[in-house]
């Protein structure tokens, strides 16, 4: 099986090298010098990574034949991916594979089914799940601990607490100015 790893940034300095976008848990197995991966668009790869550094908390890699900046120009946002058993399972027991995830049905801790995960939209900030509900619509739910409190893969799907107003309309709106005399005087 075919997973993302990584996504090329731009160039960095004069040599060939690229920083890289990286997305897996596990960028010592994946992305080591040695490492094939295959890309997307095909027509770029596969890479062979030659190096790899860490610089100003950025992951740079350079790539066997590629030696000077346009050629690490010509790589920008391409998909690098390395492929997986799909046995194989990641490290901690609290981290799951796109894969592993996806067609869940997500359900609310009161046992309200919300809908099945159709995407995972990997953010800087934090992982969302794209959510069609059974009417079509979608909904995003945070991939956060606070929300998402299980993941039973056996039964295929993942529990979810969520605030006022993630999955419905019923948010409670709470101002500072409910409080206050509305004349401004104080009492």
């Amino acid at each position: 099986m075919q997973l993302v790893v990584a996504r090329i940034g731009r160039a960095h300095g004069i040599k060939g090298e690229v920083t890289v976008e990286v997305r897996t848990d596990e960028p010592e197995l994946r992305l080591g010098p040695g490492a094939v991966l295959a890309t997307d668009p095909a027509s770029t790869g596969p890479l062979t990574i030659e190096t790899g550094r860490v610089h100003s908390g950025r992951l740079l890699l350079r790539f066997e034949g590629v030696r000077d900046r346009t050629g690490a120009e010509a790589l920008r946002n391409t998909l690098l991916i390395a492929e997986v058993d799909p046995e194989e399972l990641p490290e901690d027991e609290d981290e799951y594979y796109d894969h592993q995830l996806m067609d869940l049905d997500i359900v609310t801790k009161d046992g309200i089914e919300v809908g099945r995960i159709t995407e995972i939209s990997h953010l800087p900030s934090q992982d969302l799940f794209i959510v069609e509900r059974p009417d079509g619509s979608e909904v995003m739910i945070p991939f956060v601990e606070a929300i998402v409190t299980e993941i039973d893969l056996e039964e295929q799907r993942a529990i979810i607490d969520p605030p006022p107003g993630l999955i419905d309309d019923r948010a409670e709106i709470v101002s500072a100015r409910d409080d206050e005399d509305p004349s401004g005087d104080e009492a």
